[in-house]
């Protein structure tokens, strides 16, 4: 007797140890799949040292960035049918290969070199490919171990993943600034990547036997009323009338708590089980232009800030402040720390307040649910927001940006909206597509950005470098117009996306 006793006492704690080396794993795999949002600060190097053009700085961003999308449909159906823990396993060797493979190649480059190597070129655009699809492996594993784990809170659980996929960026550059700085000022980019190259590797291998799908405790309200059921066909269940004939004692407070279980509950989207009515759905469609650009413009704008800072003066002055000093290093550093903590504040806050205010799905073992919340306010209002947010973002970069200190609106801006349509895209998905099929839905929207990276990238690209005076033997574009016209484009893009996201507003009143 006693045994049993001690073995029903071993199982929660065993249970709960599970879901701390869980929860443990998926803050380590996110803060630690962001070495690609770095790339500002290994770009000046590659400038400096292997004579990169600004088109192919960009290719190699850019490959970077679209890595993480063409493989987003079968990552879904494999976190559905394997789960997070492959997903580990597989990030574990593409993000060791990627950046060690990178950081060989930039070691074995010879010291003086007056023109850009074309190979070279080509195996870095490979390489940080290798890493950005590693990345994305590592970033599906941490979301979804914690949004199927805890699915009764979705939105907290994929932000809370998500922010510290956010903080990435901000805790890997001030590891960078602290342990690989040069005494020039410069990083070193080797030996930071090779550190990098390990680091993403252990992490993620343990993921891969911590991250498993783990059962819900059984609770003794539960298995009390399913004795009930069984064993008495007149209990009350959720075909009962709400006023039965008879009630009288233990009956009558049994009745009672399935009237407040039924009240709270609401009917939950059908799933759509088939790819082609996910893609044959208008609401979807219109969703993916909104990520278009969001993600697209949002991931141009983490790709070229090092240079969008480079391009103006440290104030307000004349040519000869046009200076890639400490200073200006400095600035470049804080503005991709600035946009990580607001990438960062964005999802913790947007995740735990559209729980609060919008409804949850709540779904039991047998697959019954409902919303466990009433609703208060369409989670889509925070998508309206964050597309206005960029309106007046890009809008003060046409007008208002003349010098480095002004770049602080668009790091910030940029990160809170960038940050919000992420954490709220798998709660949508669930809410008006269904749970079942949410790691393929995922998977699909995820290669809108596929397509928005590239166009909003080389817009910045080709208009930048069509400035490049020839008086600059860095080959580094001076000046606002650098980027006006890329900005101009991307204001009347964000503002065709808020109008988008007041017709998701409407179309889905009352439902999320």
């Amino acid at each position: 007797m006693s045994t049993l006793i001690q073995q029903g006492l071993a199982r929660p704690y065993l249970r709960r140890t599970r879901l701390a080396l869980l929860c443990f794993s998926v803050a380590a795999n996110a803060i630690c799949a962001g070495g690609i949002y770095c790339f500002p600060m290994i770009s000046p190097v590659l400038v400096t040292h292997l004579k990169l053009t600004q088109p192919q700085l960009t290719t190699i961003a850019v490959a970077g960035m679209m890595g993480q999308y063409p493989a987003g449909f079968f990552i879904g159906k494999a976190l559905d049918y394997y789960g997070a823990w492959a997903c580990s396993l597989i990030a574990a060797c593409l993000l060791s290969a990627g950046f060690g493979l990178f950081a060989n190649e930039i070691a074995n480059a010879p010291d003086a070199i007056t023109q850009p190597s074309t190979s070279t070129f080509h195996n870095l655009v490979i390489f940080f490919f290798v890493a950005a699809l590693g990345t994305i492996f590592s970033y599906f594993s941490s979301v979804f171990a914690a949004s199927k784990n805890f699915p009764n809170y979705i939105g907290i659980a994929a932000g809370t993943s998500m922010a510290f996929f956010c903080l990435s960026p901000t805790v890997l550059s001030l590891l960078a600034s602290r342990y690989f700085s040069l005494p020039n000022g410069e990083i070193d980019v080797i030996h930071f990547l090779q550190f990098l190259a390990i680091l993403c590797g252990c992490v993620n291998l343990v993921g891969g036997f911590t991250m498993h799908m783990i059962p819900p405790a059984p609770t003794g309200k539960e298995e009390s009323s399913s004795a009930v059921i069984a064993g008495d066909p007149e209990v009350p269940n959720e075909r009962t009338t709400l006023l039965p004939k008879t009630t009288s004692g233990d009956n009558d407070e049994q009745d009672q708590v399935q009237v407040d279980v039924v009240s709270v509950c609401e009917e939950i989207p059908e799933s759509k089980g088939s790819a082609l009515d996910l893609l044959s759905d208008r609401d979807f469609w219109a969703l993916a232009f909104v990520l278009f650009v969001i993600a697209g413009s949002g991931e141009m704008i983490i790709s070229n800030i090092g240079t969008i800072i480079i391009s103006l003066p440290s104030r307000n002055a004349t040519n000869s402040d046009f200076v890639d000093t400490p200073s200006t290093a400095f600035m470049t550093a804080t503005q991709v720390r600035l946009l990580s903590m607001a990438n960062t504040l964005s999802r913790i806050l947007v995740g735990t307040l559209a729980d609060i205010v919008s409804p949850v799905p709540s779904r039991s073992m047998d697959g019954n649910g409902g919303f466990l919340r009433k609703h208060r306010i369409s989670r889509v209002a925070f998508l309206t927001f964050s597309t206005a947010l960029l309106v007046c973002t890009y809008a003060w970069m046409v007008v208002g940006v003349k010098e480095q200190a002004g770049v602080w609106v668009l790091s910030i801006g940029a990160g809170l909206a960038y940050g919000c349509v992420f954490t709220l895209i798998p709660s949508l998905l669930s809410s008006i597509w269904g749970f079942p099929n949410l790691g393929r839905n995922y998977g699909i929207l995820f290669y809108v950005p596929f397509f928005g990276t590239p166009t909003f990238s080389y817009l910045y690209a080709f208009i930048s470098d069509a400035h490049v005076s020839g008086s600059n033997q860095d080959g580094v574009c001076r000046g606002p117009g650098c980027w006006t016209l890329t900005f101009e484009v991307s204001t009347l893009a964000a503002a065709l996306a808020c109008g988008t996201s007041v017709y998701l507003w409407r179309a889905w009143k009352g439902r999320v």
